[in-house]
């Protein structure tokens, strides 16, 4: 991990949903990497103990908005949230202490995670989709003055064209957002 991502203080371990609808090879919205991601977000997690916050996207956002031509456009997601589409996966109930926290969006920055983490956090990033919800989640924090890691491995695209155009985009935002891997990371803390 990079100095900028330490800053000294301690990091946070986000983990962006790592949900059944983006696991599951049955869903339109599965990445095709998400397995290959999953062991990496565990060692993560087991590394950053008590400091790891989960979250979820839930179809919960008002459809007067663009959000109801969205569900138009992908009609299977427009479930009731208790749906088991949106639990977590098996492998991600357990890592964290703190209850998950849910959002309607695919950025899940905002004030939510900020009254958790604190402002100027330190952050690293994993989870699903890298060319949506991490992306989404990356940009908007590092605009609000947090310090960014993405470990690439332990994200999921959802090709690995759009896994990489979200990394290239990414890439361009040193010294807010530094890419890493899962390696790097755990050899900085």
């Amino acid at each position: 991990m990079s100095p900028s991502a330490g800053s000294g203080t301690n990091p946070w371990l986000v983990v962006i949903d790592p949900q059944n609808i983006f696991a599951s090879p049955d869903s339109a919205w599965g990445s095709p990497f998400f397995a290959e991601a999953m062991p990496r977000i565990r060692a993560l997690a087991a590394a950053f103990g008590d400091r790891v916050l989960v979250t979820r996207w839930m179809p919960t956002a008002d459809r007067s908005t663009s959000w109801g031509d969205y569900f138009a456009a992908w009609p299977f997601a427009d479930r009731s949230p208790t749906d088991p589409l949106f639990d977590l996966v098996p492998e991600a109930a357990s890592l964290s202490s703190l209850p998950t926290l849910d959002l309607p969006t695919f950025g899940k920055w905002g004030p939510e995670i900020e009254q958790i983490i604190g402002r100027g956090a330190s952050i690293v990033l994993a989870g699903v989709s890298t060319d949506c919800c991490v992306i989404s989640t990356a940009l908007a924090a590092a605009d609000a003055g947090a310090r960014l890691t993405v470990a690439a491995d332990a994200c999921a695209g959802s090709t690995a064209e759009n896994h990489a155009a979200a990394f290239q985009v990414m890439g361009l935002y040193p010294p807010q957002i530094t890419l890493s891997t899962t390696a790097e990371v755990l050899a900085g803390l």
